[in-house]
């Protein structure tokens, strides 16, 4: 189910319908497509798209589908139900040529059931009726025309035509040759027909000196058309045997739709057939042209939608040779409604209509553009709520008809139901619109609906940051070219960039100024608090994503180092193992030599305690060497202990600190660690404060009432007598960051020209910063060419710049290489 009723024409589903007339080749498919609604039943979409897919894959991987000659001939069918009837002969040939594109396609599907399982069970019950064809082919020649011999009566009647058509033109040409002899007509002119007749031009002087009946003259009246006395009879002959010939081809015809009508019924089921392989045929050549495919279906309410774009849109820049920049939606039961945010023309209404569009899309059959790892839920209902409904004939304004619609979607809504909502809240006093639009919003999300919402409301943005089942999205923008990304942002608000848009136009700073004060520095510093949370949520991102791939590595080279020392272990112990044998066979010997040795002696009676010296120098020889053996193991296996001993250490570590970062090493005097609550100093500045939170690398400082997170080796170590002093001498000099104001006089284009290194770079580097809290996508440094030096400076620092995404030179026409162009993350 859609609601509304023009739902179609909201999401330009039109152009679909067209290009999809378009990819037919006959009446029957065009039908096909003219009858495509949305469908509501999880099977019948699965399998009308799963057999758009096989047919998309044999347009890319076959050429020998047979896709010529699919007629209509359904009417036909239906004129002959009715006995006596007949068929005219162009109807007969074409249904000849459809059943053998029907044949065709048929063999074409003949043993590829594994390859294209559900469209070759379309071929099941399918004829293609050889005996009709075989049946026409008796009837028509190949030029569609009744042949001479369909039947003898026709046959003998066409021999006798023939025959008088010769002996009249024997007698045509001796009478025109008589009338030139006599000067009646002039040389070179030949019999012409007219209304079946054989006549000769004659000039309208000489028309009563040749005896005949006048048939025709020209449009001047200088010719006349007779037809000679001497061939009227045999002209009166031909006639009546044309009308034998025509009454006999009526016969045939009727004969053959009586032959033809006991099939009507499995005729019907073919041409069905012939209109779905069209359909099917246009639906795969659309999605070609829109680069679609058949995604992970889900019978659930899911959105994974990887690098979708709108197909619309698509196809158009394609002809201009331009792109589309795709989206990614993902949405789960915990985030079930988008609410876009973003500027005007930022593209948030581009991302509605391709979510509806899509989606529908995909539930009336159709392939959907994007990628093919991507997920597609099912959906019951959908329901959208975009443009200008307003009625003069029902009475309705436009908030009146967006009342209207929310109405039909409190009505309609339940968890399998999808809403897209543009310009929420619009229409109306903002502060009651926003209100009403709130309370609409948390009754649809209650019950459980998806869908999409764009709008403008600050309180409407809240309220998706805080709500269950809701997550904020926001469109990027190029505030500079005002162009929008067609980009998509999940999980942060979007900025409607309006005093910057202003700015942009060139309506004048005092009338802006003038705005900010009526609008209120809190309400202004609103995105500028939102833009402060999202910058640190994306700083704090990178650098866990830092972290992690360093714990990564340096688990790997851990474990590599580990597996290297095991190894190497494992090879000493075998090299110990093969010289403690070899030392045991040399031990044996030794002993067995030195057992020879004392029985020498004690054969030659030497002493006794000789023989007692020499066997315990034996022994401590052994020992030593079984001494070296262990030890040089032992020292290998504290080594391995004490590897896993660190890694174990650094895994408890993670767990008490799962989000930490690494802090580079600052050469400081010995004892100069700093601890929460030491007093401190910025190294270059006077400005003192007081240690709130350590980090790995960071360090969270509160200077007088503000808060400010530094490089722990920028920070140097004061006492507290010197702290103390510091404080009452810089007191009265505090100045309190003002972003708001900032903002709102914020250019993104400054001159250095002129300056040191030393001097430029602090500005640079404030431009940078201000750009990154204040999500400028883009600034530019006029630094002059020169020397280059000062270039080379400047983008020196903007290559180590963490919140710099790129960097190149302006266009030539705006200064070249003298400007930089700073592209911000």
């Amino acid at each position: 189910m859609i609601y509304p009723d023009n739902f179609e024409e909201k999401i330009n589903f039109p152009y679909i319908r067209e290009w999809l007339r378009e990819g037919c080749i006959s009446p029957l498919g065009i039908r096909k497509v003219d009858e495509l609604s949305f469908l509501a039943s999880f099977d019948e979409i699965d399998l009308k798209t799963g057999q758009t897919e096989e047919f998309r894959q044999i347009c890319l991987m076959e050429d020998g589908f047979p896709a010529q000659d699919f007629f209509d001939v359904t009417p036909m069918l239906g004129y002959i139900a009715v006995p006596g009837t007949f068929p005219n002969t162009e109807d007969v040939f074409a249904l000849k040529k459809s059943l053998e594109s029907i044949r065709e396609v048929l063999t074409f599907f003949r043993n590829r059931d594994e390859q294209y399982p559900l469209l070759c069970r379309l071929t099941c019950n399918v004829d293609f009726f050889p005996e009709l064809i075989k049946d026409v082919d008796r009837i028509l020649d190949h030029n569609g025309r009744i042949r001479d011999h369909a039947s003898p009566a026709l046959a003998d009647i066409r021999r006798e035509i023939a025959e008088k058509q010769t002996s009249v033109a024997r007698a045509m040409q001796r009478i025109i040759k008589q009338a030139q002899a006599d000067g009646l007509v002039e040389a070179g002119v030949t019999p012409a027909i007219r209304e079946g007749r054989a006549v000769i031009p004659v000039n309208a002087s000489f028309k009563r000196k040749i005896s005949g009946i006048v048939h025709d003259e020209s449009a001047t009246g200088r010719t006349s058309y007779i037809e000679p006395t001497e061939v009227v009879a045999a002209g009166n002959a031909i006639r009546e045997l044309s009308f034998a010939e025509q009454r006999e081809i009526v016969r045939i015809l009727t004969a053959f739709a009586d032959r033809l009508r006991p099939n009507i019924d499995g005729l019907f089921l073919s041409f069905d057939f012939l209109a779905d392989m069209d359909f099917i045929r246009a639906k795969a050549l659309l999605a070609l042209r829109q680069n679609a495919v058949k995604p992970v279906f889900r019978p659930q309410q899911s959105f994974d939608w990887k690098r979708v774009v709108h197909p619309v849109m698509y196809v158009n820049f394609k002809k201009e040779h331009r792109e589309v920049t795709p989206l990614d939606i993902f949405l789960t039961p915990e985030h079930r409604i988008l609410l876009i945010s973003g500027p005007n023309a930022g593209g948030k209404s581009v991302c509605l209509k391709t979510v509806g569009l899509v989606q529908y899309m995909f539930q009336c059959g159709l392939l959907a553009p994007m990628s093919e790892n991507s997920e597609m839920g099912f959906f019951d209902a959908i329901c959208i709520d975009i443009g200008d409904e307003q009625s003069i004939d029902n009475d309705l304004s436009t908030y009146s008809s967006h009342l209207m619609n929310m109405k039909q979607f409190i009505r309609r809504a339940n968890p399998r139901t999808m809403i897209l909502i543009d310009e929420f809240g619009a229409g109306t006093d903002p502060v009651i619109g926003g209100a009403i639009a709130e309370a609409i919003l948390a009754n649809l999300n209650a019950k459980g609906v998806w869908g999409v919402v764009t709008t403008h409301y600050g309180n409407l943005k809240h309220y998706a940051s805080s709500a269950e089942g809701m997550v904020n999205g926001a469109m990027l923008f190029d505030n500079r070219r005002m162009q929008p990304f067609f980009r998509m942002e999940t999980g942060k608000t979007g900025s409607s960039f309006a005093f910057e848009i202003a700015r942009k136009t060139g309506i004048p700073e005092d009338v802006l100024a003038e705005a900010a004060d009526k609008a209120g520095r809190q309400h202004i510093d609103l995105e500028k608090h939102l833009h402060e949370i999202e910058r640190d949520r994306r700083y704090w991102e990178r650098k866990r994503e830092d972290v992690r791939k360093h714990e990564k590595r340096l688990g790997e080279l851990s474990a590599k180092q580990l597996s290297e020392l095991e190894k190497t272990s494992q090879e000493r112990k075998t090299i110990i193992d093969n010289a403690r044998r070899e030392a045991q066979e040399l031990l044996s010997t030794v002993n067995k030599t030195i057992e020879n040795t004392i029985r020498d002696i004690r054969e030659s009676q030497a002493e006794k305690e000789t023989t007692k010296t020499a066997r315990r120098k034996l022994e401590q020889f052994k020992e030593q060497a079984q001494q070296f053996a262990g030890e040089e193991e032992e020292r290998i296996l504290r080594k391995i202990a004490k590897l896993k001993e660190r890694e174990q250490r650094r895994a408890e570590r993670e767990a008490e600190q799962p989000v930490s970062v690494s802090l580079p090493a600052r050469e400081k005097p010995e004892g100069e660690n700093i601890r929460k609550g030491d007093r401190v100093r910025i190294e270059g500045q006077d400005a003192v404060g007081e240690v709130m939170e350590i980090g790995r690398k960071n360090v969270t400082v509160a200077f007088g009432q503000l808060l400010s997170t530094l490089p722990a080796n920028r920070l140097i170590k004061v006492s507290n007598a010197e702290y103390k002093k510091q404080a009452v001498r810089s007191t009265p000099a505090i100045q309190v960051y003002n972003a708001g104001e900032r903002r709102l006089h914020f250019k993104s284009f400054i001159d250095v020209r002129g300056m040191r290194t030393e001097e430029a770079i602090p500005e640079v580097e404030d431009l940078v910063d201000e750009a990154s809290m204040f999500n400028i996508g883009e600034v530019r440094i006029l630094h002059g060419k020169g020397n280059g030096i000062l270039r080379q400076m400047i983008r020196e620092y903007l290559t180590n710049s963490p919140a710099v995404a790129s960097f190149d030179d302006e266009d030539l026409q705006q200064g070249g290489s003298g400007v930089t162009v700073v592209r911000i993350k």
